[in-house]
């Protein structure tokens, strides 16, 4: 039997470890779809798919809660794939290996999912809680979230009822989230001409690794070490040794920051002692420059078999120019909420195909205009590098609201069972509420959950005494919503 049962509440960490046994990355939550349906229909409880493969439950009110506003509770199902580089692990096969580190439950060498397991959980958790009062009860578990937003841009009019939303997809105790980043994707095609590779070079596999990684929006702050870039800078010192560039590779997802990098590169014999003491030189430098944030890098180049092509050497020059000029990180902090990012952006991706060099980004900000800003300086990079650049996928912001009667309630909740109000947060991530207000206007909609640090890497783990508390909010919300308004 599973340790996570041992937890309470149980009916919350009972579907947790459930979803821990379905393989659920972005794209592939057909299994625990069809898992929750077929639950929820032994229950008795209404469910319904909807054309962008969003689930929708609903309950009816408990008895002498008829008349109170119709809530819904809102996660998603689908989790960011990431594994340690000696983690053999296939999302799409294996089951999460979770397990109880003192007051926190995590992974084994991978993403644990509590990003939004917890919050789904949470959710079908108080469909299935006989005890839980609530009025009119929705829950919608929305698809591909992290790789996209696919559900929320799917999620059409006509299909909900209620008029309170509660967002459960925020990671930190003791904070209620009033509004989020907006964002868009860039995707990058730098296309190059390949060259027979010289005869006699010595290759090596120069890998960067070790760095914490994490979450692109709650992590962009912290400077926390980006293996794309830092490869990409390493790779630039190296030119004046004519070094020849065969691939180029980092990072899985534009969401996350990469903890691993790396390339394949051919050196002249005579100049291979000199490239080694510099990669050992600069290592170093790097090493300190991060040593606060990310004191774990390591930089190493390890002798491999050579390849028959590589860059040509004016392509290569302007491949690793256009990348270590390429916008990272912090681009400006909200002037208007204090401690808040406004605009950043994530060089994510970097992958060496056939057709050339892949890259992407995530840009967020919390307004258009920074949005617009990001988009431009990276476009014109590319345009000088002689790159394609294309945006895609851009999702709208969350306009916060501080006048939110279901915020309110939140804070008083929350007053009431902890001893003090909750931190009014606007977060630097896309939650999906900015997409609902498309198709639903009218929601109210706020959003908290338990404290889930490392989001989006395998050092992801949540914290089991605030998922107890966020229990004991959500309850204690659902039973005092109001009535309707005549």
């Amino acid at each position: 039997m599973s340790e996570l049962l041992q937890l309470t509440p149980s009916h919350l960490w009972f579907f947790f470890d459930k979803f821990c046994q379905i393989p659920r990355p972005s794209k592939h939550e057909a299994a625990l779809s069809q898992w929750i349906q077929d639950w929820a229909r032994t229950q008795g409880i209404s469910v319904k798919v909807d054309p962008a493969g969003n689930l929708i439950l609903k309950k009816p009110a408990t008895p002498g809660f008829e008349n109170r506003q119709g809530v819904i509770l809102q996660a998603h199902i689908d989790m960011v794939p990431q594994a340690n580089a000696d983690t053999p692990h296939d999302f799409t096969r294996d089951p999460i290996q979770a397990y109880i580190d003192g007051e926190w439950v995590r992974a084994r060498g991978t993403t644990l999912g509590a990003d939004n397991g917890i919050g789904a959980a949470a959710c079908l958790a108080a469909l299935a809680d006989s005890s839980v009062q609530h009025g009119p009860l929705e829950v919608l578990l929305t698809v591909d979230e992290e790789a996209g937003m696919g559900g929320a841009f799917g999620l059409q009019a006509g299909w909900l009822e209620g008029d309170i939303l509660l967002n459960t997809d925020s990671e930190q105790d003791a904070e209620a989230y009033m509004g989020c980043a907006g964002g868009v994707d860039a995707n990058i095609r730098f296309h190059f001409q390949r060259e027979a590779t010289p005869a006699n070079l010595q290759a090596f596999r120069l890998q960067v690794k070790g760095l914490r990684g994490g979450h692109s929006g709650v992590n962009i702050h912290q400077d926390r070490g980006n293996a794309n870039k830092l490869l990409s800078r390493l790779l630039l010192d190296l030119q004046p040794e004519k070094i020849h560039l065969a691939s180029i590779a980092g990072g899985t997802l534009r969401n996350a920051i990469p903890r691993e990098a790396e390339a394949l590169i051919l050196v002249e014999p005579e100049r291979a002692e000199t490239v080694l003491r510099l990669i050992t030189e600069r290592t170093a430098v790097l090493q300190a420059e991060l040593k606060e944030v990310d004191s774990n890098l390591q930089i190493v180049a390890l002798p491999t078999e050579s390849a028959r092509e590589c860059l040509s050497q004016p392509d290569q020059q302007r491949l690793l120019q256009m990348l270590v000029a390429c916008p990272n990180g912090v681009i400006r902090m909200s002037h208007a909420i204090e401690g808040v990012v406004e605009t950043s952006t994530n060089l994510g991706v970097i992958q060496t195909t056939e057709e050339g060099v892949y890259i992407q980004c995530l840009i967020r900000s919390l307004n258009d205009e920074g949005r617009h800003y990001v988009q431009q300086m990276t476009a014109s990079l590319c345009a000088l590098a002689g790159a394609e650049c294309l945006f895609d996928g851009a999702y709208p912001g969350w306009a916060p609201d501080p006048k939110s009667p279901a915020l309110a309630l939140l804070r008083q909740k929350h007053e009431e069972l902890f001893g003090e109000l909750p931190k009014l947060m606007v977060i630097h991530a896309g939650l999906e509420c900015g997409l609902f207000k498309a198709q639903y206007p009218h929601w109210d909609m706020v959003s908290f959950g338990p404290t889930i640090q490392g989001a989006h890497s395998p050092d992801e783990r949540v914290h089991i005494p605030a998922v107890a508390r966020f229990w004991q909010l959500l309850v204690a919300m659902l039973a005092a919503i109001p009535e309707k308004q005549s």
